[in-house]
């Protein structure tokens, strides 16, 4: 054949064009994550779960005839060792304050001086922990002594701001006041020279500044 018929031959068939590939499907945003809901308050403590610490409390009430007895009593329902509790009139005769020393948990303590309240006679009650307070207690220590070591038991009171109130034969009687740890140190010195016979009054405590405990329950 010639190449003119050659060249009337019909043109090869175009290629089908690539099948264009589906477009993806729609993908949808991430969902938003709902908001959190308000987180819950931190569980409290169980009374009596936490580590124990000194607390101080006052306590202002009628002065009548039983009402000692009911306090101490509640605080031993709560199971608590009183260390100290010093009871005096106040200002007013018929009103009488409190200062109450114990150990135990924040939350117990708490929930103790709320039951206070509940006594009949009991007019106001505060807990001095945390507050600025001034703070002091009373000793008499009847310390054993000779000709040898009295000198030196004189320079040590001295030194701490101590007062012999007595010389006998044998013996000095030492008044020693401060804070709970000042007077357990002069102590803990005298100590080494023998201790006849030891009485203290307990903590009493007042605020610093203008406020005050007695004032409040006249309001």
């Amino acid at each position: 054949m010639s190449a003119d018929a050659d060249s009337t031959a019909p043109p090869p068939a175009h290629s089908a064009p690539p099948a264009h590939s589906a477009p993806p499907a729609h993908v949808a945003p991430p969902a938003h994550s709902a908001p959190p809901a308000h987180a819950a308050p931190p569980a409290r403590s169980l009374p009596g779960s936490g580590p124990e610490r000194r607390h101080v409390i006052a306590a202002i009430v009628n002065n009548k005839p039983g009402v000692l007895n009911r306090v101490a009593s509640l605080m031993r329902a709560r199971n608590f060792n009183i260390e100290s509790l010093a009871v005096s009139h106040t200002d007013a005769p018929d009103v009488s304050r409190m200062s109450i020393t114990l150990r135990g948990d924040d939350v117990l303590v708490e929930q103790a001086t709320k039951q206070l309240y509940r006594l009949i006679d009991v007019l106001k009650v505060q807990e001095l922990t945390t507050e600025p307070t001034v703070e002091h207690e009373l000793a008499l220590v009847k310390v054993r002594a000779t000709d040898a070591t009295r000198a030196e038991i004189l320079k040590v009171v001295e030194l701490y701001r101590g007062r012999v109130v007595d010389i006998a034969d044998g013996s000095v009687i030492v008044e020693a006041t401060g804070t709970e740890a000042e007077v357990d140190a002069l102590i803990a010195l005298v100590r080494g020279f023998g201790i006849k016979e030891l009485v203290r009054t307990g903590t009493v405590v007042m605020t610093r500044g203008a406020q005050s405990i007695e004032e409040a329950t006249k309001r």
